[in-house]
Parts: structure tokens; C-alpha cells; sequence
């Protein structure tokens, strides 16, 4: 007599059971929202917890960057679930583009890591310096949001007017700059510029082999310099959704290929993985469910079956 197999799970049944044995509230909050119609105040409520009184964000917010300080990157982070909920307006970006001014390089932008990071625990590759250079990391996904929700600050001309800069002037570059300056491109007000700096960013990306168009020959392509093994980028990474500029670089067939190996890569705990170098034990624990709840969201906006 044949054994009743049950059939496996669905993808989003078996997340949901990773996220509630393993995310952090803000994380459990986020899926909830995204997913079983959670209301975004207890989103927000707690993002809170992780801001600070120089309203920045902190307390690894990010989970490669340790310690209760504000930082740019965190504070980046902090805007992206806002912007996710339909928060990103209001006072409480206004407090934020207030911490943003005090941060700020000469030039206007931010740097990746401000100085008050020294002394507590953060990725070997963060270097802190005490005064570091405009990064485009921080700054142009910050810029791109702040334009998408049309916010209008002070601070943005400048930060804007770096971004345009550093966008249109790359030659060698990585992949983590690459998405970097498509979140600015896809917020950036100026549509035509923008279109037009993406088909130049987007042919850079394929001469300098920055994404695995084959996910099966993935081993034929190398990293990026200072990459982890196995560090790659696929289409998803720069093009999150169908309306993102960076969608124009790919084939249907490329995109097609990398949403399946997307598919293939959810765990058999029903979460994604990391594929960064891993430093200390909560950044992996950490890095999963903000990696999950990506990987959901892209697939969902692909119109991939989620169950």
C-alpha cells in the first residue's frame, strides 16, 4: 500500500514559519504587512526602537554594522521600510534629513560609515576613518527614495547633484555601487537623465561580467574584488521589480532564468540565504529574514505564485 505523501508546502507558508522562528520584531512586523494584511503602525513602532536622539537610526538596524550609533547606512535602511509602509513623509523625515545635513561630507552626500562607529563591532571591510569620502552606497539610495515620495529638503540639492555626478561618471565598479545608483536612478526626478544614465550603467554591467546571466554556469564568473566565494549577482539584484530601470538590461528570458533561481534558492527551513562573508554569528541570523522578505517581495512583483 502506497504511503499518503503530503504535498510541500508553499513558498510563502514555509517563510512565514522561518520568519516567526527567526526574524527580529521589525522584520515579523514587515512580513505581517507585506503579507497578511498587518497594518503599517506596528511597522513603524518598531522602527522606532531603533531610532536615536539625533534622529539617525542605529543599534545594527543594518546587521553588518553593530553598536547603538546613528549611521548613514542604518538611517538608509530606516527610509526604505518607511517607504514601504507609506511613511516616507511627514516630520519624521524631516528629522531625518536634519540628521542627514549634520553627517554630511564637504561635498553634500554622506559618507558609508561615520566616525562614531569607532569602537564597536563591525564588518572586517567597514573601514572607519575619521573623515571618510561621499559614498554613493549610502547616499544614492537615500536620494533616490527621498525623490520617489517627493520629499523636498535643503539637503537633497546638493546629495542630488553628487549622485548625478558619481552616477554618470562610473567606469570600474561593483555590483553593491551598481544597485546603489539604480535606487537613485529610479527615484531621480529627472526621468529622460535618468533613463539614460541606466542604458549606460546597464552596459557596463554586462562588458565588466558584474551579473550571472546563467545561473547553472554561475562558477564560470568571477566575483567582484574583495567579494566573498559564491558572491554573486543575478538580474534580481538590480532589477527588483518589473518597473526598475535596470529591468531594460535584461531578456525576458534572462529575467525568467534568474526568477527561477531565485525560486530554487529558498532553503528547506523556508528561508533564503546570505550569500556576503559572514563575520559573527547575528549577522547571519539577521541577514536571513531581511533576505527572505526581499526575495518574497521580488517574486511577488514578477507576478511569480507565492501559495
Amino acid at each position: 500500500m502506497a504511503e499518503n505523501v503530503s504535498p510541500p508546502a508553499p513558498p510563502l507558508a514555509r517563510a512565514e514559519r522561518f520568519v516567526w522562528l527567526t526574524a527580529r520584531v521589525l522584520e515579523q512586523r514587515l512580513f505581517a504587512h507585506h503579507f497578511l494584511g498587518g497594518g503599517a503602525d506596528p511597522v513603524e513602532t518598531a522602527l522606532t526602537a531603533y531610532r536615536n536622539d539625533d534622529d539617525g537610526y542605529g543599534h545594527a538596524l543594518e546587521p553588518d554594522l553593530r553598536g547603538p550609533v546613528s549611521q548613514p547606512l542604518h538611517t538608509a535602511h530606516a527610509l526604505k521600510v518607511l517607504n514601504r509602509i507609506g511613511r516616507c513623509d511627514g516630520r519624521r523625515v524631516e528629522r531625518i534629513c536634519r540628521y542627514l545635513t549634520r553627517i554630511s561630507t564637504p561635498e553634500g552626500a554622506l559618507p558609508a560609515v561615520h566616525p562614531s562607529l569607532r569602537g564597536y563591532p563591525a564588518a572586517p571591510w567597514i573601514p572607519v576613518v575619521d573623515d571618510p569620502p561621499s559614498s554613493l552606497l549610502a547616499t544614492g539610495p537615500v536620494v533616490g527614495l527621498l525623490h520617489r515620495n517627493q520629499v523636498w529638503h535643503a539637503w537633497l540639492f546638493r546629495a542630488t547633484d553628487y549622485c548625478w555626478a558619481t552616477v554618470e561618471s562610473l567606469e570600474k565598479t561593483h555590483p553593491y555601487e551598481v544597485a546603489a545608483a539604480v535606487a537613485f536612478l529610479d527615484g531621480a526626478p529627472d526621468r529622460p537623465r535618468a533613463a539614460a544614465a541606466a542604458r549606460r550603467l546597464g552596459r557596463l554591467v554586462r562588458e565588466q561580467d558584474l551579473v550571472v546571466l546563467d545561473p547553472e554556469r554561475a562558477a564560470d564568473v568571477p566575483v567582484a574584488e574583495g567579494y566573498a566565494p559564491g558572491e554573486h549577482h543575478f538580474a534580481y539584484d538590480f532589477a527588483a521589480a518589473p518597473d526598475s530601470l535596470a529591468r531594460g538590461w535584461f531578456t525576458d528570458q534572462e529575467m525568467d532564468r534568474a526568477l527561477d533561481h531565485l525560486v530554487a534558492l529558498q532553503g528547506e527551513d523556508g528561508g533564503w540565504p546570505v550569500n556576503w562573508r559572514l563575520w559573527a554569528p547575528g549577522t547571519e541570523v539577521e541577514g536571513r529574514p531581511l533576505v527572505t522578505l526581499e526575495a518574497l517581495l521580488t517574486l511577488r512583483a514578477y507576478g511569480r505564485p507565492l501559495g
